[in-house]
């Protein structure tokens, strides 16, 4: 039996480029270049899981607009199969799904994403989250089991915090939330530790130091 590849991207490399087609009609990542993009996947239409989880993005589509970010929805499914769903949703929750969903019948975006884990399910996409940032460099993934849910807010808090680093070339703390200090990078020579002290920001030692944006 031939054994399949299972690819799996890196981050701070380009994200890999694909066509799909999806419930808004068919789309580019490429067309997305200067817009942030926060591709995530699901095991499986008309799932209670992963229904909460859509009428979670749904509901924070706007403020993923103000960060500059598209939301993109996948799993391996057929384009029916998600317009049934999107339009179930609506008529039972009352909530619009806002964002396209790629169909992926065919596994090729699962697998160049590395979606599908073989210990997990041979069949269905695990929940993966891929942040991709304005030009086109995959900046954060996380993987989440079948069984579990994921934190939409977590998501946002984490596109904001690297929109920030890269914004004012700074690092963010544990559960960093806009409007809160951030992390002054480590001085890189003996003579700028021993000056950092004396530089004004909230200093603990040479190597930890925050400051007000």
């Amino acid at each position: 039996m031939e054994e399949q590849v299972y690819n799996f991207p890196r981050l701070n490399e380009p994200a890999p480029n694909f066509t799909a087609k999806t419930t808004h009609g068919e789309l580019r990542l490429s067309d997305f270049k200067g817009q942030w993009v926060v591709l995530f996947s699901h095991p499986a239409d008309f799932t209670p899981v992963c229904t909460t989880e859509f009428i979670a993005f749904a509901k924070k589509n706007d403020e993923f607009k103000k960060l500059n970010a598209k939301v993109i929805g996948l799993s391996i499914d057929s384009i029916y199969s998600h317009l049934a769903w999107v339009r179930n949703i609506k008529e039972k929750f009352g909530v619009e799904i806002p964002f396209p969903v790629i169909a992926d019948l065919d596994m090729k975006v699962a697998k160049l994403y590395g979606m599908v884990h073989p210990g997990a399910s041979d069949t269905s996409a695990v929940r993966a989250v891929f942040i991709i940032d304005d030009k086109g460099v995959l900046r954060a993934m996380v993987y989440y089991p079948l069984t579990n849910g994921r934190s939409i807010d977590e998501i946002l808090r984490v596109v904001a915090a690297l929109q920030t680093a890269d914004k004012n070339s700074v690092a963010t703390p544990e559960n960093w939330h806009p409007g809160e200090k951030v992390i002054v990078p480590p001085p890189a020579t003996q003579e700028a530790a021993e000056k950092r002290k004396d530089q004004g920001f909230d200093y603990t030692d040479w190597y930890f130091s925050k400051k007000s944006l």
